[in-house]
């Protein structure tokens, strides 16, 4: 725990010593591409980082200078399964930003979607030292949380204090400088694999790069696809990549669960490839340009031409009609819905004020998905496409993008997490085998 403690605080380190540089690399590694976007902080207020509890901790204003994707190589599930392959892949998408911005960068921030995701609900209280909550007293409420025996193998990702309560009043988002005699905390733990972290440790290191931090794609998606609304009411959004799909819930401006379905939009070209008989490579160009979930009678007629290079002729010249297609895409995108619409379930989003649904990620652009995703979902689904980012290309704007964009945000503008404050030593939380509390069911 105190390793990991430790380590965090390094990351938050390196991150306000590339602050201060000036440029800083993020990079989304997902399961079928590696986007990388070079941030320039401007002007003084990359010097003002004062952190504060809450989502917008140390603002700074920043644009994006360089941009390139590449595919994926070497990963599976959101998991580095060939370390050599996705190390090549990070190297050519990070020298063809690096030449776009016409800098060199030092430190990367990191997302990933994979490592078995797990939250955690913790509440702790403590006494109030002086007359007024001072940062210290928030420190040792954070210390007082019961954090849950989580298992080996296993290292917390984010660590975030998500509502305070000062007497008899809760729901705050700083209580530090009021007046109050007892203070508590819920915070939400999400923890991942040890594997994964140190396998993208490693790999960012051969890169010759330091990681100035590192957070989970389906938070980060979230930052940049929610609107503030969603964000304050309560709202899930999903996020359909090409290996796995994340899913995250907000209220009141912070994350409070996450979970990863192990299925996406890679999925559906691998059925295309299987049911049609053609390579993958074809199949993902079939889907891009004729796929879909919702049939029409149109589409009987609709014939697409399979193409194809293995020198038989009625074998290359087949078509398809494209109710054929659908007829192959649509079992699985509903697979995946009922998967997330499972884990929505037990998490109790049911509970909260908003049940508002937001799809985001490359496997979201499915023609028909609005339509079909309701049905499973709930009424209030919608499409989310991330944020507009300072200076972010045309081609960088889609859904694809949610995590990188959420990244830049993560970047500019973290919050505050368990290790920002001065926790005593003899203070770390222990591992008790207390139940994690499902906070939220209580409160909302």
């Amino acid at each position: 725990m105190t390793d990991l403690y430790q380590s965090q605080r390094t990351m938050r380190a390196m991150r306000r010593a590339a602050l201060q540089r000036g440029v800083v690399a993020v990079l989304d590694i997902g399961t079928s591409k590696i986007a990388c976007l070079i941030l320039r902080f401007d002007g003084p207020d990359r010097l003002l980082l004062t952190e504060g509890v809450g989502s917008l901790a140390g603002q700074s204003s920043f644009r994006v200078i360089g941009a390139a994707t590449t595919r994926a190589r070497g990963m599976r599930i959101g998991e580095i399964d060939t370390m050599p392959e996705t190390e090549r892949a990070i190297r050519t998408a990070v020298q063809a930003a690096q030449k776009m911005a016409m800098v060199r960068v030092d430190h990367a921030i990191v997302c990933m979607s994979g490592g078995q995701p797990r939250s955690y609900g913790l509440a702790g209280e403590a006494e109030i030292e002086a007359d007024h909550v001072t940062e210290a007293d928030v420190a040792r409420v954070l210390a007082a949380c019961d954090v849950p025996d989580y298992g080996d193998g296993r290292e917390v990702l984010h660590a975030q204090p998500v509502n305070f309560a000062l007497d008899h009043r809760t729901g705050m988002g700083d209580p530090r400088g009021q007046i109050g005699n007892r203070l508590a905390c819920d915070m939400h733990m999400l923890t991942v694999d040890t594997a994964l972290i140190q396998n993208l440790l490693y790999c960012i290191k051969r890169c010759d790069l330091e990681l100035a931090g590192l957070a989970s794609s389906a938070y980060v998606s979230g930052i940049s696809s929610l609107v503030e609304d969603e964000q304050e009411l309560g709202a899930a959004c999903i996020d359909m990549g090409g290996g796995a799909t994340g899913l995250s819930i907000f209220i009141k401006k912070h994350m409070i669960f996450a979970d990863t379905v192990r299925l996406g939009g890679d999925h559906v070209t691998l059925d295309i490839s299987k049911g049609l008989q053609i390579p993958l490579s074809v199949a993902e160009r079939i889907k891009t340009f004729h796929g879909g979930v919702v049939a029409t009678g149109m589409d009987d007629r609709d014939m697409i031409e399979l193409g194809g290079d293995t020198g038989d002729w009625d074998h290359d010249r087949r078509t398809v009609s494209r109710a054929e297609l659908i007829g192959i895409i649509r079992p699985r995108m509903e697979e995946l819905l009922e998967d997330v619409r499972e884990r929505l379930d037990a998490a109790g989003f049911d509970h909260l004020p908003s049940q508002q649904i937001v799809l985001t990620g490359g496997a979201s652009q499915m023609p028909g998905l609005d339509v079909l995703a309701p049905k499973i979902l709930g009424q209030q689904v919608r499409i989310g496409r991330p944020m507009r980012v300072h200076g972010l290309p045309q081609a960088a704007t889609g859904a694809a993008f949610s995590s990188a964009v959420g990244l830049c945000l993560f970047a500019a503008n973290p919050q505050d997490e368990w290790w920002d404050f001065e926790i005593p030593a003899d203070r770390y939380p222990t591992r008790s085998l207390k139940r994690a509390v499902k906070w939220f069911k209580d409160n909302w």
